[in-house]
């Protein structure tokens, strides 16, 4: 009987191990989708796609960059890095889904539609507030900016 016992201890002890070292697998991976499920294949740099909208106010693609900032209130929107210190404002579309708010610095795909718009006075407030921003530097918002937005149907987070 205490062979028995001694077996069944040992079995669950080996089946806990090789659990353990799948679960280290799929962390490996760590990578999070939100919203429609796609894939990174054709993503372009963040970087390169103020260069593709020169003779366009629209397009469809996927970019791959880094995320400097991320809604405070809900992780609805986030920026991402441009380069040369500029970022683009990313929504997800239909407001479908959010992002963790603690995901700034983290890599991302995103899936979607980029395009040059003009943003009004109150929805840049608007982002300010959520960012957490200062009541003097919301009251200093005067003016709408036209900008390079991206409304995302699908990420990737690494």
């Amino acid at each position: 009987m205490k062979k028995i016992f001694l077996f069944a201890v040992l079995s669950m002890a080996l089946a806990c191990n090789q659990a353990a070292e799948e679960q280290t697998e799929a962390v490996v991976e760590n990578l999070e989708i939100y919203g429609d499920t796609i894939t990174a294949d054709g993503a372009i740099a963040a970087t390169e796609l103020v260069s593709l909208m020169a003779d366009t106010n629209q397009k469809a693609l996927k970019l791959e960059g880094t995320i400097e900032e991320v809604c405070q209130k809900k992780g609805c929107w986030l920026k991402v890095d441009m380069g040369n210190g500029k970022t683009m404002r990313v929504t997800f579309k239909d407001y479908a889904f959010f992002i963790p708010k603690d995901a700034a610095g983290r890599k991302i795909i995103l899936d979607g539609v980029a395009t040059m718009e003009e943003t009004s006075i109150e929805s840049l407030r608007h982002f300010a507030e959520d960012a957490g921003k200062s009541k003097e530097e919301i009251e200093a918002i005067t003016e709408p900016t036209k900008e390079l937005v991206f409304e995302a149907r699908g990420v990737i987070l690494k």
